[in-house]
């Protein structure tokens, strides 16, 4: 009887497991495209701080990263215990914040061609007069911060993922998450930073393919941190306008109807489903950047 009992509480656990791995996946595939903003975001954040703070900056950023989680996972464990109608309307205000942000970098590229933060970091380097320190510690704390806003959004999708399932569950699968995520992403930005090093190490070798290959890797570096800005933004619009199309039944329906049109194979539906919502994401963030605009300039605090 004992021996019973035992294996069916291994069975209940094996089953919960399997629970948390399914609903993991599907939650990490709906956060991707803020996954991969938030990458970008990081290694663009850490850039700039002398070479041999590199590592020790993205440790820091990363121990901030867990902080804000343990903060995030139990809120977001409250609020679907007491409050589990607020899931929806944060998961709206998060995809208005997505497609706001998205749409502010994109002004911001066009309407400032100076990398003014850039410019602030090549002074902060040089000026004998700036403590390298303070401003090591300003760029941590600002990074740290974006974090917190990201990490907040993936906690929110995949909690709108794990709705339904038991409070044991959610918090297993949020928990899983919450860690996979910082050691995933913080892992990518130590790589990304150092990748010049890595170039050089390799271009100093006898061997002429490590020295091609060193080269191509420190020519291909800046590429990659461009490319990493563009793929971010993009998907900060993708995920943003997609929460949106969903949480407003009129788009959604809207949306629906158009793919439908469309009358082709799967794949065709689906990337235009996916630029539809990339579209209305583009369409919110302008209108929410306008509003934002206009509010500060009748509050006086225009730039």
């Amino acid at each position: 009887m004992a021996g019973s009992s035992f294996f069916a509480l291994f069975d209940d656990i094996a089953l919960l497991l399997d629970d948390v791995a399914a609903m993991s996946k599907v939650a990490l595939k709906k956060s991707a495209g803020v996954l991969g903003d938030d990458l970008a975001l990081n290694a663009q954040q850490v850039t700039g701080v002398p070479v041999n703070r590199e590592l020790p900056v993205v440790w820091a950023v990363a121990k901030g990263s867990l902080i804000n989680k343990a903060i995030l996972v139990p809120a977001a464990l409250l609020i679907s215990a007491f409050s589990p109608w607020l899931v929806t309307p944060l998961l709206m205000l998060g995809g208005a914040f997505l497609c706001y942000e998205g749409f502010e970098k994109v002004m911001h590229r066009f309407l400032h061609a100076k990398d003014s933060d850039h410019a602030a970091r090549v002074k902060a380097l040089q000026d004998p007069d700036v403590d390298i320190v303070a401003f090591e510690k300003t760029k941590i704390k600002g990074a740290i911060r974006t974090d917190f806003i990201l990490s907040a959004e993936i906690i929110a999708i995949a909690l709108g993922a794990v709705a339904g399932a038991s409070l044991l569950t959610q918090a297993l699968v949020l928990s899983s998450i919450a860690l996979l995520v910082t050691v995933g992403v913080y892992a990518l930005v130590a790589g990304i930073v150092r990748l010049d090093d890595w170039g050089i190490a390799l271009s100093q070798r006898g061997s002429a393919f490590s020295q091609r290959l060193g080269r191509g890797i420190v020519a291909a570096a800046p590429y990659l941190m461009k490319t990493l800005s563009i793929v971010g933004t993009a998907a900060m619009f993708m995920v943003g306008g997609a929460i949106l199309v969903h949480g407003v039944p009129v788009i959604a329906h809207a949306v629906e109807a158009v793919v439908a049109a469309v009358g082709t194979s799967g794949l065709v539906q689906g990337a235009v489903g996916i630029l539809l919502e990339a579209g209305v994401g583009v369409v919110a963030g302008g209108i929410i950047v306008g509003v934002v605009v206009i509010a500060k300039k009748m509050l006086g605090r225009g730039d």
